[in-house]
């Protein structure tokens, strides 16, 4: 099987099995996704979702958040993992976010990098989830899956694996394949023990026929 033959089956699967594919962040318009993709680095969407009501309902603005300090933020996200350091990013990226772009959540890559605290995965997933851009943010369970699946062959990093999977996914598809990949690691082809015996892709799996 050709690269080009893997990523097109293992694409048409998930598009017959999993046609809704959608991010697992409660959220209401692009601030508040930028926030919950900021804390969920390390930490499961599960926990998020339990600390953004009160957090969203105290900061509910850029400007309001940005007035705060890092020590009030501190309080609403203790229960996520590297609070402080959370806390302070989150605080940070409110002002720059108020001061430079007037409250608006920057629609490209490279604008969302200046903000605090955000790196090249969260402006991707903010651009893919908000604006449906073909940006393909890869996470540990990405990363994981890829190389199993042999979308990615050999990649040492996440960047290297962004390049290998937006080289054959249609920029159409790359939104959705994002959650594809990111679920199917979460729920099935998870870090410790795979679930091939409930996986319909071991027929595609590089990983599955080795062992």
């Amino acid at each position: 099987m050709t690269t080009k033959q893997r990523f097109a089956s293992i694409l048409c699967w998930f598009e017959q099995n999993m046609p809704v594919a959608e991010s697992e962040l409660n959220y209401r318009n692009p601030y508040e996704l930028l926030v919950a993709v900021m804390l969920s680095a390390q930490c499961t969407d599960k926990r998020v979702n339990m600390v953004t009501p009160a957090l969203f309902e105290a900061f509910p603005t850029p400007a309001v958040m940005a007035k705060a300090t890092s020590d009030e933020v501190f309080e609403y996200v203790k229960s996520v993992s590297y609070p402080r350091s959370k806390a302070e990013h989150l605080v940070q990226m409110a002002q720059r976010l108020t001061e430079v772009y007037g409250g608006v959540v920057p629609d490209n890559i490279d604008d969302l990098q200046t903000l605090q605290g955000v790196g090249r995965k969260t402006a991707n997933v903010v651009c893919a989830v908000i604006w449906n851009q073909p940006t393909m943010a890869v996470d540990t369970h990405i990363f994981r899956v890829s190389e199993r699946l042999g979308l990615t062959t050999n990649s040492k990093n996440p960047l290297q694996t962004e390049r290998q999977l937006v080289k054959y996914i249609p920029e159409s598809v790359i939104p959705k394949a994002h959650h594809w990949l990111l679920l199917h690691g979460r729920y099935v082809c998870t870090a410790r023990k795979p679930q091939c015996e409930k996986c319909g892709l071991t027929q595609f799996c590089r990983y599955y026929e080795k062992n």
